[in-house]
């Protein structure tokens, strides 16, 4: 018995191996999505996911079994308005057919979610790992707008943006951001070079945009909530240091609510991008 399964197993690999050999196209796509009805990006058994949604759809309109890479795994509520996913194909897509799978694409995906480019790539190139930088802003509205607050926290209070901006300087000479994150077992480091971190006043919203290499899940949501207690008094600035180097989850601030939270950018290098005629 125990030898079968193992021959089973044997030729469910190899398959496998041949499989990918055959797979000599890769394509990025290039997509935005409102969240709001999503359990995050990564596929689950119970709970619908902007990864599933994706595959499913390709799935059906190519008529071939289709996996989907995306750029990171973005948590049950937040948005992106820009966003990367990849896929194989044992066939080449002219740009023709390219265009004419973003139109099937749009018309089969539910409205949460927009396709506007496939671009082929080379073949070793990665949605999630050769990204270098990504952009994440958060939106605070102070005034009670009903077409702002479903994308953005209301808190009508006041804030103190220049000692929250300090804060966010402080941000930029650190590197591991364990104190804001959820950790799961499969994470092998906290470390995030973040490159960019500023609060802007733009009428009565605020918006917190912050760039870096990599981010830890409810990472920015967690930076964002201790910087709103910097903001209203609750903690000083000399803190935001000491919750750094603490390591601990409890020392930090609330995570803010995730209808906030927008991916709106990543950026790869050029050279994986190919130009096929």
């Amino acid at each position: 018995m125990i030898d079968s399964i193992l021959k089973i197993k044997v030729l469910f690999l190899l398959l496998l191996q041949r499989m990918n050999k055959s797979l000599n196209y890769r394509y990025f796509l290039h997509l935005s999505f409102n969240g709001e009805s999503f359990h995050g990006w990564q596929s689950q058994h119970n709970a619908l996911s902007i990864q599933s949604t994706l595959r499913d759809a390709l799935t059906v309109i190519l008529r071939e079994p289709v996996e989907v890479t995306g750029a990171g795994r973005t948590d049950a509520g937040v948005h992106a308005r820009e966003f990367y996913a990849h896929f194989d194909r044992a066939a080449e897509l002219s740009i023709s057919e390219r265009s004419e799978l973003i139109c099937h694409l749009n018309g089969f995906l539910p409205d949460a979610i927009s396709i506007s480019e496939i671009l082929p790539v080379r073949k070793d190139a990665h949605a999630r790992f050769s990204a270098r930088l990504r952009t994440y802003q958060y939106f605070i509205t102070q005034k009670k707008d009903p077409f702002q607050q479903a994308f953005a926290l209301y808190y009508p209070g006041k804030l103190d943006v220049e000692l929250m901006n300090r804060g966010a300087e402080i941000l930029k000479n650190n590197l591991d951001f364990t104190s804001f994150a959820k950790l799961p077992k499969e994470t092998k480091t906290n470390i995030c070079h973040v490159e960019y971190a500023k609060w802007e006043e733009k009428d009565h919203l605020l918006v917190f945009s912050i760039t870096a290499d990599r981010f830890l899940r409810n990472m920015v949501r967690a930076v964002v909530g201790t910087l709103i207690e910097l903001g209203r008094g609750k903690i000083k600035l000399e803190d935001i240091e000491r919750i750094i180097l603490s390591k601990d989850r409890r020392a930090a601030g609330y995570s803010v609510p995730a209808n906030g939270l927008f991916l709106v950018s990543i950026n790869y290098p050029e050279e994986i991008f190919l130009d096929i005629p």
